[in-house]
């Protein structure tokens, strides 16, 4: 797994930089309108959440402590709270929209963090995975985020959804630039987008799903149960403001 610090470096380079505009162009291809919702990020999700301030009534980033936290945003109320991945500091049925990247791939038991992150979801709340693809280069290449942990195919990822309850409505994929820091490359970063999508479809560098919960008047087989009554609000945890 990489350290926080490694993630945040990745990001602050060219490549990364052009990663996380592509990503986040996908992501809100798929939640245009999140006004009102309560929005969780988990894993390394931070980079991708800023285009959600000021629209989402409460949004936070939940940084497993194996990575390490970092305080998000720099500047104003701390947004950051490290959780133990199997028992994340929320309510449950409290969360509409929760955004997981560079998580589920590092997770040694991916299961039961589905199962936790189905805790957590509203009814018919929605979760979005961004994963390495199994198939892609970037999953071979561990000079990027994305070549550590275990890289997913679609298959193995429906399978894991829906024994966790969960249904998959969308389905896309990114990054089919090679994953190389060059300035002439990242320039190239669009075109080479618009023609992976046409030419390579398959061999991405990574998969996007957005899953629904589903209901079964029961919680999964195995899946704790708990009752938390607020977020975290300890020194450097996750404040509501305003």
């Amino acid at each position: 797994m990489h350290d926080v610090v490694e993630l945040r470096d990745f990001y602050n380079r060219p490549l990364g930089s052009v990663v996380r505009r592509l990503l986040t162009q996908r992501i809100r291809a798929r939640w245009r309108n999140v006004q009102g919702s309560q929005l969780m990020g988990l894993g390394f999700a931070a980079p991708y959440l800023g285009s959600f301030r000021g629209e989402a009534s409460r949004l936070g980033a939940l940084m497993p402590a194996d990575q390490g936290a970092l305080v998000w945003p720099p500047s104003g109320c701390v947004h950051t709270v490290m959780v133990d991945e199997a028992m994340l500091p929320l309510p449950d049925a409290s969360v509409d929209r929760l955004l997981a990247v560079h998580c589920l791939e590092a997770s040694e038991r991916a299961g039961p963090l589905l199962r936790e992150m189905w805790r957590a979801l509203a009814p018919e709340g929605r979760l979005l995975l961004i994963v390495p693809n199994r198939r892609g280069v970037w999953a071979r290449v561990d000079t990027t985020p994305f070549g550590h942990g275990r890289p997913y195919s679609r298959g193995q990822l429906e399978r894991l959804l829906m024994d966790a309850l969960f249904t998959p409505v969308e389905w896309t994929a990114a990054l089919y630039m090679p994953p190389i820091n060059r300035h002439w490359l990242v320039r190239w970063a669009t075109m080479f987008e618009r023609a992976g999508a046409l030419l390579w479809p398959g061999f991405a560098g990574v998969i996007i799903v957005e899953a629904r919960k589903e209901l079964m008047g029961a919680l999964p087989k195995g899946a704790p149960v708990r009752r938390q009554t607020r977020l975290a609000t300890a020194e450097g945890g996750l404040k509501r403001c305003g």
